[in-house]
């Protein structure tokens, strides 16, 4: 399972972007094969419609979840069309602690 987390930067230890189409960057983490990738968010600074364009980058990469702080009512609309579970996360988590909270909720 691919889960997709917003990202303020590039680092493990950076924290948890706390908007959705507008994230400087998604990491996605492989649950099954334990890799991680990031990806810069080429949407983060359109006029519009960051939040669908957001929605299909997931797809992309095959993301089953995102990991986010806040998801606008059309990007949530967009989420839930292609069945991508929305994970609210505790405030001010790193990419790392969000990562190591994956692996211990499938044990």
């Amino acid at each position: 399972m691919v889960v997709a987390i917003t990202s303020l930067g590039k680092n493990m230890t950076d924290k948890v972007d706390q908007h959705f189409g507008r994230c400087p960057f998604f990491v996605f983490y492989d649950t099954e094969s334990q890799t991680i990738e990031v990806v810069p968010n080429p949407h983060q600074k359109v006029v519009s419609r960051a939040g669908f364009a957001s929605v299909l980058l997931l797809l992309s990469h095959g993301a089953s979840k995102i990991i986010a702080g806040e998801i606008g009512i059309k990007a949530k609309q967009h989420l839930d069309k292609h069945h991508i579970q929305i994970i609210i996360p505790p405030p001010e988590k790193t990419i790392e602690e969000i990562i190591e909270l994956i692996k211990a909720s499938e044990h």
